[in-house]
């Protein structure tokens, strides 16, 4: 078979994979404003499912109300979830697909607050330097209580009878707010040293396992590069967690029970690192950022950027972005570097969509296994293009990152108008999401 090493399983500690090639964590607001799912999320999965992914990572899931990055995402935060939850799992199991649900809080960091908790929990009291969102520092109680809701997170996901689920600890989100020496400035044991910043993350692996035991697929997702300084506009300041730091902490999350790790970059999101794309759609933003304008102390800043000084906005934020022809695979070396420090699998996220690429990255043993999310939503088949021997989709992505830019308002889908031959097509593509309807 070409591109073999893509079609070999993969086998974890308590769960395997028919393939190499995992749907990485992305949705749109699909579902209820109070949490609960609905009809078109098991549309949005069994779509990947269907394409022959060897494995769903579900999207941002919080664990508590209060950790959600916006309304209209199914949460897992009460047992009456586990329902929706477990009707998900079967629907794309009927693929032979796996699925790992993303247990997530979003801490300081989200994109528009809702009304039950206008102020969100974090490791520090600062507002995010992206949005402005504004912080309430955590009490060790906080601290016990989400440590808590990660756990029987986890529990319900395997009540649900999912294949695992995947600790969301990159991009900016709570965890990443404790490990991050540039967002931490507690002066308890869960601030200062590495160690102490990375207690609380451990606190939540051994939760987890004392909850559900050890023969539940657990995976963490990390920022090895955290960049927080990418962006000067944005007014941060240090970079944040070496990579050498970020290795250890991969070596204590395997030491404590940790089953893989998930390679990303960027200590916030989005960053122009991730995801990297090929240009700053500023003409979109322009048009669907004003939602968030009343959310966040700094985001009517950004709005007026993006509306008055667009090239300004383009060239601050691309300045800091790998070149388009290197963005596919940005993050194997890191994936290498913690492969070669861990005893567990690696997967790796970064723009992939080029079979040949892919291979080539397990067969050098830079990765056990890569996620992919922009790519898949433009091909929802390309595991199945990559099986009858073609390298590439006839449509690849192109990083306009449209789709990202949508999400606040829109329907997630490929928002490229290049990739369809009418607005009508891109269209009815976006919206069949909603078939099957919930309600014939």
């Amino acid at each position: 078979m070409a591109f073999d090493p893509i079609f070999q399983p993969l086998n974890f500690r308590s769960l395997t994979t028919k393939n190499r090639v995992f749907r990485s964590n992305v949705s749109g607001r699909f579902d209820n404003y109070d949490g609960s799912g609905n009809q078109a999320r098991i549309n949005w999965e069994t779509k990947f499912a269907r394409g022959g992914v060897g494995a769903i990572v579900s999207s941002f899931v919080a664990v508590q109300v209060r950790g959600r990055i916006v309304p209209n995402y199914a949460t897992i935060h009460d047992d009456r979830t586990i329902p929706f939850w477990r009707a998900l799992g079967q629907a794309v199991h009927a693929h032979d697909c796996r699925f790992i649900l993303q247990l997530s809080h979003g801490g300081r960091q989200r994109d528009l607050s809702g009304i039950e908790f206008p102020v969100g929990l974090s490791s520090t009291d600062k507002s995010d330097p992206t949005h402005g969102f504004k912080a309430e520092r955590m009490t060790r109680d906080d601290i016990s209580e989400t440590v808590a809701a990660f756990a029987e997170g986890a529990r319900r996901a395997r009540e649900a009878g999912l294949d695992g689920v995947e600790l969301h600890g990159a991009n900016g989100y709570l965890i990443t707010q404790f490990l991050s020496s540039a967002i931490n400035d507690r002066t308890d044991e869960y601030g200062g040293t590495l160690e102490n910043r990375a207690r609380f993350v451990l606190d939540i692996v051994r939760a987890i396992r004392q909850r559900v035991g050890d023969d539940f697929h657990l995976q963490m997702k990390i920022s090895v590069r955290e960049d927080l300084d990418a962006v000067a506009f944005f007014g941060v300041g240090p970079s944040g967690n070496s990579v050498a730091e970020s290795i250890q902490v991969c070596r204590w999350l395997a030491d404590a029970g940790v089953d893989a790790i998930h390679v990303s970059t960027g200590g916030f999101f989005p960053h122009p690192r991730n995801p990297a794309g090929s240009d700053l759609p500023v003409d979109e933003l322009a048009t669907t950022y004003d939602g968030m304008v009343s959310a966040g102390d700094r985001a009517f800043r950004n709005y007026l950027l993006f509306r008055t000084l667009p090239e300004l906005a383009r060239t601050q934020w691309q300045r800091a972005a790998p070149p388009p022809d290197r963005i596919e695979g940005a993050n194997l070396p890191d994936a290498r570097l913690v492969k070669a420090a861990v005893p567990v699998p690696v997967i790796c996220t970064g723009g992939f969509q080029t079979a040949s690429v892919i291979a080539a990255a397990i067969d050098r043993g830079d990765c056990d296994a890569v996620s992919i999310a922009r790519p898949l939503i433009a091909n929802n088949d390309l595991v199945e293009t990559f099986r009858r021997g073609q390298d590439r989709a006839d449509r690849p992505c192109t990083y306009c990152n449209r789709c990202l830019v949508n999400v606040v308002e829109n329907p997630l889908g490929c928002y490229e108008p290049a990739r369809y031959p009418s607005r009508e097509a891109m269209v009815r593509e976006i919206l069949s999401v909603y078939d099957p309807p919930p309600f014939v």
